[in-house]
């Protein structure tokens, strides 16, 4: 189904380094970005180094939202500009933000211009990525109370990790009421998925897992791509105690010994086409 409005909420690619956090959405060819630059962020200083060019080497056209952005030219060229500001940056320019405001644009050309030099230095591997996520947590700590919810919240942080690691997965970061993981066999993801349910229930908490398996970028440590995109919206899909797949992990875990269930397809916010989701029985 066509997609007439897009949000950067659920951008295509969200690039971050330091002091820059860019989210972008490709549509028709186009890709926009929107951009967000923390007070003291200087091109010079934080990406310069980086990339290794005396300037950017991009032309930026787009708008300022909020803050203020400064720029000079190579050629000695010196301005700002401001809310609503259309800019149009040449190329072979540095820029700041001014004062103690984040600096907010939305760019449309060079959107993309920026980060391929940083490409060079990120790699990127095929993995199944697994998202979880407890089940009304709020409700949990309620009828357990405090302390008790506390300990129980530990203790299953604790299993959880032991548990991914058993399976020889990586605990990439944990996602508030759950943990983003990836490994580099499926079987194992699935196998560790079934047994991170189990071992969640034995604590009296209800898990909900995910996994999509597809081609991620290694950025120190955490990941980025389409595909952790497409995992964590699988994740949304889940109820309590189920375990969804996508039909490409669910293809490759033929070895796994696990029984599938077909869930139909459905579309994923923020993602183009349907997807088919399988659930583990």
């Amino acid at each position: 189904m066509e997609q007439y409005v897009r949000n950067f909420a659920d951008a295509d690619e969200v690039v971050e380094i330091d002091t820059v956090r860019s989210e972008m959405i490709t549509k028709g060819g186009m890709t926009v970005s929107h951009d967000i630059q923390t007070p003291g962020w200087r091109w010079s200083e934080h990406v310069k180094p980086l990339v290794g060019t005396e300037w950017c080497e991009t032309r930026h056209i787009g708008v300022v939202l909020k803050g203020r952005m400064g720029v000079l030219l190579d050629d000695g060229t010196e301005f700002e500009a401001g809310p609503l500001d259309l800019m149009d940056i040449p190329a072979r320019h540095d820029a700041w933000v001014i004062g103690d405001e984040p600096c907010e644009t939305i760019a449309w050309t060079g959107a993309r211009g920026w980060i391929a030099p940083l490409e060079t230095f990120s790699e990127r591997v095929l993995a199944t990525v697994l998202f979880t996520d407890i089940v009304d947590s709020t409700g949990t700590a309620m009828r357990l109370g405090d302390r008790t919810w506390a300990d129980t919240l530990t203790t299953h942080e604790i299993r959880t990790r032991e548990t991914v690691e058993h399976f020889h997965g990586t605990v990439v970061k944990n996602t508030g009421d759950g943990v983003l993981a990836t490994f580099d066999g499926v079987a194992r993801a699935v196998r560790c998925a079934i047994a991170l349910r189990s071992a969640a229930a034995d604590l009296g908490i209800s898990i909900r897992v995910a996994l999509h398996t597809g081609e991620i970028e290694l950025t120190g440590t955490d990941i980025r791509g389409v595909a952790v995109h497409e995992a964590s919206r699988v994740l949304g899909l889940a109820q309590g105690g189920e375990i969804l797949v996508s039909s490409v992990t669910a293809g490759l875990a033929g070895d796994a010994g696990v029984a599938f269930d077909d869930r139909g397809e459905h579309e994923l916010r923020g993602l183009t086409g349907v997807r088919r989701i399988f659930a583990v029985t």
